[in-house]
């Protein structure tokens, strides 16, 4: 089996390709990246000198970068995407360039021979926002609140017309909140892991009871290797943790984790548009492929923090000026 992946640089993409590399043998694996401020190739150095792993760079929104593999595929797995909320609402540009241009180029390669197989890895937040009960299904309608979550919608609609119009071999997967190692420290457990580490102040949103459920990064991607090779052409799958908090109580019990008092949590204006509530409902995805996720919020918290403080320098070293101008710019006037 020969894949290529996406995005494969960035947080999940990354723990992804070490998923494969580590579970499927004979499988090989091309990462197709373009580096932005959230690429990092140190996230791939526990597999860059395997011989089934091979790195080209590229943009999934220029034709030409993708046709550049020069190769085709048994499978593509679709990691890439403009991912932050906040950073949409600034500018939403990259987003509709990567995320909906970059997904129908792809599509358009795998269906002209690139691969047969194509797996859009989305979000839960294509949604919308949940009342105060209730879980997403795989049949909830589409109501994006965010232009991140419009441009995610987008591309999953093209991927579904490409199924029902051409037949393409299109499997969709939304998951909810993921955390662990590798991800970039603009997002919510890293960014409040390392300010805590630093002595730095903890912006939370609103009054910081916004809901999301979250999953560690290692059961996320046993499931989109269970839909790459169970997956039923055309159908969606979503994939979720069962581990509802509010933003935060999972704050404060980071901050429990790391000895640091509560006393550090800021609170600051709400962004706009900010959805209330995530659940997802991944029943369909444990009964038809036998994937369930294994990790307790507890343990994989822990482990998580476990690993940020052993790799400060990782983490030290991707907070770079570029990110600190976009951080004061968010928070800093709050």
């Amino acid at each position: 089996m020969k894949i290529l992946v996406t995005g494969g640089a960035g947080f999940i993409g990354a723990n992804f390709i070490q998923h494969v590399i580590r579970e499927r043998a004979d499988w090989s694996v091309v990462n197709l990246d373009v580096l932005t401020y959230a690429g990092n190739l140190e996230n791939l150095k526990p597999v860059e000198d395997d011989p089934r792993y091979r790195f080209v760079r590229g943009d999934v929104a220029d034709r030409d970068w993708v046709e550049a593999t020069g190769e085709g595929f048994d499978a593509i797995v679709h990691f890439a995407a403009e991912s932050h909320v906040d950073r949409s609402i600034l500018d939403a540009s990259d987003f509709v360039n990567t995320n909906v241009l970059g997904t129908q180029n792809l599509l358009d390669w795998a269906r002209a021979g690139g691969a047969s197989r194509f797996v859009q890895v989305s979000t839960d937040e294509v949604y919308g926002s949940l009342g105060a009960e209730g879980k997403f299904t795989e049949d909830t309608p589409l109501a994006p609140n965010s232009p991140y979550s419009a441009s995610k919608t987008a591309a999953d609609l093209f991927c579904r017309a490409a199924f029902h119009t051409h037949g393409q071999d299109v499997v969709i997967t939304r998951c909810s909140n993921n955390y662990g190692a590798y991800q970039f420290p603009e997002k919510l457990i890293p960014l409040m892991i390392a300010n805590a580490l630093e002595g730095e102040s903890l912006p939370v949103y609103g009054d910081g009871m916004n809901v999301r459920d979250w999953i560690h990064v290692e059961d996320h991607c046993a499931g989109v290797l269970a839909v790459l090779e169970r997956g039923e052409s055309g159908e969606v799958y979503n994939l979720g943790g069962n581990s509802e908090r509010a933003n935060l109580d999972l704050v404060r019990g980071l901050l429990d984790i790391l000895g640091k008092p509560h006393e550090l949590i800021r609170f600051v204006k709400d962004r706009p548009g900010h959805d209330r509530r995530y659940a997802i409902d991944a029943s369909k995805a444990e009964a038809t492929l036998g994937w369930t996720p294994r990790t307790t919020f507890e343990d994989g918290l822990r482990a998580t923090v476990d690993w940020y403080v052993a790799n400060r320098e990782w983490w030290e070293r991707v907070r770079s000026g570029a990110y600190r101008e976009y951080y004061e710019r968010q928070y800093g006037s709050r």
